[in-house]
C-alpha cells in the first residue's frame, strides 16, 4: 500500500487531462427462475413425442395392420355368406333392376331359385344321412374285419401257424394306435399355432384389398400418387360425385356398381373406360362435374376427359397417368424425315398425337380451316405446321396474309405467290384485296369447262380478327372489316366458303379469342375443319367448335392457358375420331422457326421458283409490259393462264378482268407474242426482256 503512495508522489508531471470518472452502479443479481415442475416437463416431452411424425407413422402402421385383420375377417365372412346363401344372386338381380335391365334381372332370379332348390335337397338329405352312415359303417366294418380274418386264415394255412389268423387284424389295430399317438403329439402345437395362421390369412386378405380406413393407409396410397385406376376406384369416384340418383343406384346394386363399367383398357398415356349410367342419371350431370370427378380419381382436372360415345346413357372416361400430359411429345416427322413429301388430294398432314399416343394426321383436301384460341397458345405454330407439310406438294399455291407481322411466316417468301406481313390498317386493306383476288380466280375456275382439274390454292390469313375489326372504308363507303353484306373482307371469305371447295380454292384462318365481333357466325360455321386451343369460356368454345362438339364433350375452355400450349380440340371429318365422338384432342408437334426454314428450303427445291409479291400496289398507272416482265422473271417461260393469274395478284383492279386476248393485244408487235410449247400457249421471258429493252432504247432515242 505504501509503495503505491510513494510512486504517485514521485510522478513529476501533473495530470493535465484526467480520465473521466465512471460511476459504477451495482445491479443485484436477478432472482433465479422458478424451476419448471417435473410433471410439466414430462408432459411436454410426452406431447412432443406423441405428436412427432415418426410416432404418428408408427401408430398408423400398427393400426393399419390390425385393421387389415378386421377387414380381412369381414371380407372372408362375406364370401362365406355368399357361398352358403342366395345373397349373391339377390345382389345381381338388384343391380340389373337398377340398371333397367329387367331381362337380366329375371335370369338372376331364376338362378337364385335353382340354388335354393339344390340347397333344400341337400338339407333333406342330411336328415337321413346319420342312419345311412351308421348302416354303411356297420357293413363296412363287418366286411373289413371279415376280410382281415380271411387274410389271416390264408396266412395260417400257408405258415401252418394258427396264431397268424389274427396277424392282419392286429396290424390294423397297431396302425390305428400309431395314428392316435401322432395326433396326440401334433394336436397341441397345431391348436396353439392355428389361431396365428388364421390371423395371418385374414391379414393377407385385408392387405391385398386395402381393407383399412384412409387415415391408416400409407401416405402414397392416401395421396393417390401413382394410384392405378381400378373398377372400385372409378365406382367410388362416381358414387361421391354428388349426384343423388347415381349414388342411390350404386348403393342398390348388389355388385357395388361394377356392372356399370366396361373393361378398363390402356389408351396411350392413360386408361379408358365406358360407364353406362343407371336410369335417371343424365350424361350432362357427369360432364358438369369434371373437376370433382378428376379429384375423386386423384387426378388434376386436365388429366380427365369426358366424352359421349354412341351408346345411350354412356360416358367415356379417359384418365391420364399422373403428370403424363406435362411431358412433351416427340418431334414432327417433317423435321426428322428429310425425304417426306406431301399429297394434297390423298395424303394427311402429320399434326401430332392424340391422347392415346397414336399419330394424329389431318386431311386437308377440299376443307376450309379455322384455328382459334387465346393469345400465345401455339395457334400460329399449329397452323404453320399444316402449311409446311402442304408446301412439300409442289402443285399447291399459297396466298398468305400475316396480320401479326413479326416474321412467323417469313420463310414462305419464295413459296407463296403473295405474302403480306403487318398489323396496320394498310396491311388489312392489302389482305382484303388479296382475298378478293382469290375470289376472282375462283370465279374463273368455276367458268372453266367441266372436268377441268385445278391445283389447290390456299388463301391463308393469320390473326384474321384484325381484318374483321378494321374500321376503314373504301372510296365507295364500304367497310373493309365488319360482318355485314357491305363488308369487303367478310364477303370475300363468305364467297370462298360457299363455292371455293369445288375448284380447290380454300380459306384457312387463324384468329384469337373468338367473339361474334371478331369472328362472325357464318364465317366460323363455313369451315370444315375447326380446331381450338385453350379458351376462356364455354361460350367461346361453342363459337370455335360448334354446339354439337361441345355437347359431345369438347372442352377447350378447360385446357390450361400457358401450360397446354399446342394442345387443341379438333372437330373435322378429315381426322380419325373415335366412333360416336364429335371431336378429338390433339397434342401438336412443335416446329420452331429454324426447322420451318429448313422445311421451306426443301419445298423450294421442288419448285421452279416463285416470285413472291409482298405489296399490292393500287391506284396507279400500270406498265403492262414491265409488269409482265416482273411476274415471269423467275421462269424461262410461263403459260399465258399463269401470267394472267400473277398479273391479277399483282393488281386486281388493273388486271383482274384480263383475258388471254388482252394479253395477246398488249404483246402484239413487240416480238414477244405468245407461242405454243408442248401444245400450250406460253410467254417467253427472254422475248419479253428483249422487247422491254428495245422499247426503252426507242424511247430514249425519240427523247433525244
Amino acid at each position: 500500500m505504501s509503495e503505491n503512495v510513494v510512486s504517485l508522489h514521485k510522478n513529476p508531471e501533473p495530470l493535465t487531462d484526467p480520465a473521466p470518472v465512471t460511476t459504477l452502479t451495482v445491479v443485484p443479481d436477478p432472482a433465479p427462475a422458478k424451476p419448471v415442475p417435473l410433471w410439466l416437463r414430462s408432459g411436454r416431452a410426452i406431447r412432443t413425442a406423441a405428436t412427432h411424425e415418426r410416432t404418428l407413422t408408427a401408430g398408423r402402421t400398427v393400426a393399419r395392420h390390425g385393421l387389415y385383420v378386421a377387414g380381412g375377417a369381414r371380407i372372408v365372412a362375406k364370401r362365406a355368406w355368399d357361398g352358403r346363401t342366395a345373397a349373391r344372386y339377390e345382389r345381381y338381380m338388384r343391380t340389373a333392376e337398377a340398371a333397367g335391365n329387367f331381362e337380366a334381372a329375371a335370369e338372376w332370379e331364376e338362378r337364385g331359385q335353382r340354388f335354393r332348390d339344390a340347397r333344400h335337397r341337400r338339407r333333406m338329405d342330411l336328415l337321413h344321412s346319420p342312419l345311412d352312415a351308421a348302416k354303411g359303417a356297420a357293413v363296412t366294418t363287418g366286411m373289413g374285419i371279415g376280410g382281415l380274418i380271411l387274410i389271416g386264415m390264408a396266412m395260417a394255412i400257408a405258415t401252418k401257424d394258427a396264431t397268424e389268423v389274427v396277424t392282419p387284424l392286429m396290424a390294423v389295430i397297431k396302425f390305428i394306435n400309431l395314428m392316435v399317438t401322432i395326433v396326440q403329439v401334433v394336436w397341441g402345437p397345431a391348436v396353439s399355432v392355428a389361431p396365428f395362421l388364421a390371423l395371418l390369412a385374414l391379414w393377407a386378405v385385408g392387405s391385398k384389398q386395402q381393407a383399412a380406413p384412409a387415415w391408416a393407409l400409407p401416405e402414397r396410397v392416401r395421396n393417390g400418387e401413382g394410384e392405378p385406376i381400378t373398377p372400385s376406384i372409378v365406382v367410388k369416384a362416381l358414387r361421391d360425385l354428388g349426384v343423388p340418383a347415381l349414388r342411390n343406384a350404386i348403393k342398390e346394386m348388389g355388385d357395388g356398381g361394377a356392372s356399370m363399367l366396361s373393361p378398363i383398357v390402356i389408351a396411350g398415356c392413360g386408361v379408358e373406360v365406358d360407364v353406362t349410367l343407371p336410369s335417371g342419371v343424365s350424361t350432362i350431370e357427369v360432364q358438369g362435374r369434371r373437376r370433382k370427378l378428376a379429384e375423386n380419381l386423384s387426378r388434376h382436372e386436365h388429366e380427365v376427359f369426358i366424352t359421349i360415345p354412341q351408346a345411350a346413357r354412356t360416358v367415356r372416361l379417359w384418365v391420364a397417368d399422373s403428370g403424363a400430359l406435362d411431358e412433351p411429345i416427340g418431334p414432327s416427322p417433317l423435321v426428322t424425315d428429310d425425304t417426306l413429301t406431301a399429297d394434297y388430294a390423298k395424303g394427311k398432314a402429320p399434326w401430332g398425337q392424340d391422347l392415346r399416343g397414336d399419330a394424329a394426321a389431318l386431311s386437308l383436301y377440299q376443307r376450309h380451316l379455322l384455328i382459334t384460341g387465346l393469345s400465345n397458345q401455339g395457334k400460329t405454330v399449329a397452323l404453320r405446321s399444316l402449311a409446311l407439310w402442304l408446301a412439300l406438294d409442289k402443285s399447291v399455291q399459297f396466298l398468305m396474309g400475316d396480320l401479326k407481322g413479326v416474321g412467323d411466316w417469313a420463310m414462305f417468301e419464295g413459296l407463296a405467290q403473295v405474302l403480306i406481313q403487318g398489323p396496320t390498317d394498310e396491311h388489312v386493306i392489302q389482305v382484303t384485296e388479296m382475298v378478293e383476288g382469290a375470289v376472282e380466280e375462283m370465279n374463273r375456275r368455276i367458268q372453266a369447262p367441266p372436268g377441268t382439274v385445278f391445283p389447290a390454292l390456299i388463301v391463308l390469313v393469320d390473326e384474321a380478327q384484325v381484318a374483321f375489326m378494321c374500321p376503314l372504308k373504301d372510296e365507295e363507303g364500304r367497310y373493309y372489316g365488319g360482318a355485314k353484306a357491305t363488308s369487303r373482307y367478310y364477303m370475300a371469305v363468305r364467297k370462298i366458303h360457299n363455292q371455293g371447295r369445288a375448284v380447290n380454292v380454300l380459306m384457312w384462318q387463324g384468329t384469337q379469342d373468338p367473339t361474334n365481333e371478331n369472328l362472325p357466325k357464318l364465317v366460323r360455321e363455313g369451315a370444315h375443319t375447326r380446331a381450338s386451343l385453350a379458351l376462356g369460356t364455354e361460350s367461346q368454345a361453342r363459337m370455335a367448335l360448334g354446339d354439337k362438339a361441345v355437347d359431345g364433350g369438347a372442352a377447350p375452355n378447360l385446357l390450361r392457358p400457358g401450360l397446354d400450349q399446342g394442345t387443341l380440340v379438333v372437330a373435322s371429318s378429315g381426322i380419325d375420331i373415335p366412333k360416336g365422338q364429335s371431336s378429338i384432342t390433339v397434342r401438336t408437334h412443335y416446329v420452331d422457326d429454324d426447322a420451318a426454314v429448313a422445311i421451306t428450303d426443301r419445298a423450294k427445291a421442288l419448285r421452279d421458283g416463285v416470285t413472291t409479291l409482298t405489296l399490292i400496289e393500287r391506284g396507279e398507272d400500270r406498265d403492262p409490259l414491265a409488269d409482265i416482265a416482273a411476274v415471269i422473271a423467275d421462269a424461262p417461260r410461263l403459260r399465258t393462264q399463269d401470267v394472267l393469274k400473277r398479273l391479277s395478284a399483282l393488281d386486281a383492279d388493273a388486271y383482274g378482268d384480263w383475258s388471254p386476248g388482252d394479253l395477246t393485244r398488249v404483246l402484239d408487235g413487240t416480238g414477244a407474242e405468245p407461242y405454243k410449247s408442248d401444245g400450250r400457249m406460253v410467254v417467253g421471258r427472254d422475248q419479253i426482256t428483249r422487247a422491254l429493252a428495245h422499247r426503252d432504247t426507242d424511247d430514249s432515242a425519240s427523247g433525244a
